[in-house]
């Protein structure tokens, strides 16, 4: 069994979360809140794919 990475976890929890706000928003009807919930989407699935590919090329990846 592989040992479980803590911190993709949480990258993936943010990420969900984000996603989720998107549909609160617009059923709130909010522009801004939209815009900022796509934007927060985007820089959290950003720095987790960052953060793969360093540790990757730093063998710490499997």
């Amino acid at each position: 069994m592989k040992k479980t990475n803590w911190l993709f976890l949480l990258f993936a929890f943010a990420a969900v979360f984000s996603i989720m706000l998107i549909g609160v928003f617009i059923a709130e009807k909010s522009a801004i809140g939209i815009a900022s919930s796509i934007v927060l989407v985007c820089a959290v699935m950003g720095g987790g794919f960052t953060l793969k590919k360093k540790m990757r090329e730093q063998g710490m990846l499997d």
